[in-house]
């Protein structure tokens, strides 16, 4: 049974009454734009799956009204209620957006005759319901394009809600995409994607219970849908800034921005009616340099520099701001002073962090010490609830420098559990660690807490005092957090720590994603997963041969390592495989049932095959985070 949360302490009470007190929550503009436009609700807005099971459920926050408790940054209490608004709204005739269906919002604009969907949600079930919500309020139009902003899941991971295979195949439906947008959607996914979607269970506390002692949202949004994620190629790619499309009447003209919030990203803006989708570029937070799920850093001075672009390309005309996530700014004045504020953020926190750096402050310490402009620090949209100046400052410090952070201690220290093992020892044994965290808890020092805490852990896992006040202190951390993720990290592990594993409830590196994958990815994708000492002693080779296209790989492994290539190569590999490219995934199984399923031969010395999936050793969805 899950262990029952504990109250905020007075230290957590004392801090919120400050933060209450310093910004202005008078300010209601906000909550005027993230209501404004409403056509018609999803009542209930919960939405179940093929089997029945519920992947998203919007009412489970409706305990977010009234003040912030205790227990709840006021900051993050006021930003989560402006993202349970939910609904579809009208953001000016002919545009439209469903809002609080998932973690991102979706877009319709309407053409001569039917509709073009800027961004399709993370799955499937929740896609599906959002057009199910647009057609009841607008009639039944047919889809004719769809944008992919970006090349993160939950912008095309809903897609086949929206469309069929066959409606793109037939050329019915074109889906328009940034340059880049097929590599990085998968790599992102599938090279790095078990660690990812494991930390994202934290990140978006997934499976934490809802409410004042639990997740009030992600600052983004409120957390990601568990359904069925799709992927569907783009059939058109952008790939310069003024290129411009009219798909249905609907006149489109794009802006490149790749490496920003995204390794490939686009803005769009559609001049008929003077407005301009942001993407991820410029939403109601301080979004993040380096995703706290992990991801390639982002480049703060390019995203700047991008969105001063934005504004010297369409400040004078536009009209509305609308993007991905939250709510849209309406009237050009506050447009453009959204997105200054916007840039200004990204450019701030990159400069002065560059500043600092070369005047030798690593990036722990840039984060203490630096300071934001008042006009920024009180602007709502440059909090940070879901980027913090904290972790984007040590990933810009990361960008430029690395790990390393040039002290020589650093370079090459024990593994965290080693570590924790000394420190238990100088401290006299673990049950000294455990009463010094104590002792630091009841003085209010957290973060003091959690490090000496986790030593306590980590030298013994078992010790069952340590685990308590390490779980005490991340709650109490998690209470105070402005920033949602950091509050659903916090609570996650002390949630682990209290009642156990729970595993990766969304993942974004589904069967259509690996469907997806070139044969080149696919390769890699096998690589990463080979065993290298298991694998010291084998040597083997195959040839992949595919039936519908000139291409031919020799694969080779010898000396742990997984390579191919496309050259023609001499003599005779051990076995060969002869498959069309669809079928290409059955690869990674082996066995001969699962080849034959899918359509491939083999010829040839076939225990090959055996043998490379013998050696190969996939990720664990379920791997340890806050203990060894």
């Amino acid at each position: 049974m899950p262990t029952t949360p504990k109250p905020a302490s007075a230290t957590v009470v004392s801090q919120q009454q400050a933060l209450l007190n310093s910004l202005p929550f008078s300010d209601t503009q906000d909550f005027e734009d993230a209501t404004r436009g409403l056509v018609g609700r999803r009542q209930p807005n919960a939405v179940t799956d093929a089997d029945g099971a519920v992947v998203w459920d919007n009412d489970t926050y409706a305990f977010l009204e009234g003040d912030a408790p205790d227990t709840v940054n006021p900051s993050l209490w006021r930003q989560s209620k402006l993202n349970t608004a939910e609904g579809l709204f009208e953001v000016v005739p002919g545009i439209y957006q469903v809002r609080g269906m998932d973690l991102s919002n979706t877009s319709f604009v309407e053409g001569d005759e039917g509709v073009i969907v800027i961004d399709t949600l993370l799955t499937n079930e929740t896609g599906a319901a959002a057009l199910a919500l647009y057609r009841e309020h607008r009639g039944d139009r047919p889809v004719k394009a769809i944008v992919y902003t970006h090349s993160h899941a939950d912008h095309y991971g809903g897609t086949k809600g929206f469309i069929s295979t066959e409606d793109v195949e037939s050329g019915a439906v074109k889906i328009f995409a940034p340059e880049g947008f097929v590599e990085h959607s998968i790599v992102e996914n599938v090279y790095a994607g078990t660690a990812m979607n494991r930390r994202a269970a934290y990140m978006f506390g997934a499976a934490l219970a809802r409410g004042p002692q639990g997740a009030v949202g992600a600052g983004l949004g409120q957390t990601l849908s568990t359904g069925e994620v799709s992927f569907v190629p783009p059939t058109d790619i952008i790939s310069t800034t003024g290129q411009e499309v009219t798909v249905d009447g609907v006149r489109m003209v794009f802006q490149m921005a790749p490496g920003t919030e995204a390794p490939s990203e686009l803005l769009l803006y559609l001049p008929d009616f003077k407005a301009l989708c942001a993407a991820e570029d410029a939403t109601h937070t301080l979004h993040n340099t380096l995703t706290l799920r992990g991801a390639v850093v982002r480049d703060p001075h390019a995203w700047a520099k991008y969105l001063t672009e934005t504004i010297d390309l369409w400040g004078g005309d536009v009209e509305v701001v609308f993007a991905s996530h939250h709510w849209p700014t309406w009237g050009k004045e506050r447009v453009v002073k959204f997105l200054q504020d916007q840039r200004d953020i990204y450019a701030y926190l990159h400069d002065q962090t560059l500043r600092m750096l070369n005047k030798g402050l690593t990036g722990p310490e840039i984060a203490e010490e630096i300071t934001l402009p008042p006009a920024l620090e009180n602007a709502w949209n440059a909090r940070g609830y879901y980027g913090s100046v904290s972790h984007n400052v040590k990933a810009i410090y990361q960008r430029y420098l690395g790990w390393f952070d040039g002290n020589p201690a650093h370079l090459w220290e024990h593994v965290p559990v080693e570590r924790a093992k000394r420190y238990a020892k100088l401290a006299g044994g673990v049950d000294a660690l455990v009463a010094n965290a104590r002792e630091a808890f009841d003085a209010g020092d957290f973060r003091w807490a959690a490090e000496v805490a986790n030593h306590a852990v980590f030298a013994q896992p078992d010790h069952a005092e340590a685990r308590e006040v390490l779980a005490d202190t991340y709650e109490q951390l998690g209470y105070g957090a402005e920033n949602g993720t950091w509050r659903d990290f916090y609570l996650a592990g002390a949630m682990e720590l209290r009642d156990g594993q729970f595993g990766t409830p969304t993942e974004t590196n589904a069967p259509d994603v690996i469907a997806n994958l070139t044969p080149e990815m696919l390769f890699d994708a096998i690589a990463i997963q080979v065993n290298g000492p298991r694998a010291w002693d084998e040597k083997l080779s195959i040839d992949v041969v595919l039936t519908d296209s000139d291409d031919r790989y020799r694969l080779r492994l010898a000396n742990g390592v997984l390579t191919y290539s496309a050259a023609p190569q001499q003599g005779d590999a051990d076995a060969t495989i002869t498959s069309a490219r669809a079928a290409l995934p059955a690869l990674a199984a082996g066995n001969p049932a699962a080849l034959a399923a899918a359509g491939i031969e083999v010829s040839g010395d076939a225990s090959v095959l055996g043998r490379l999936t013998a050696v190969l050793d996939p990720g664990d969805k379920n791997f340890a985070i806050v203990t060894p």
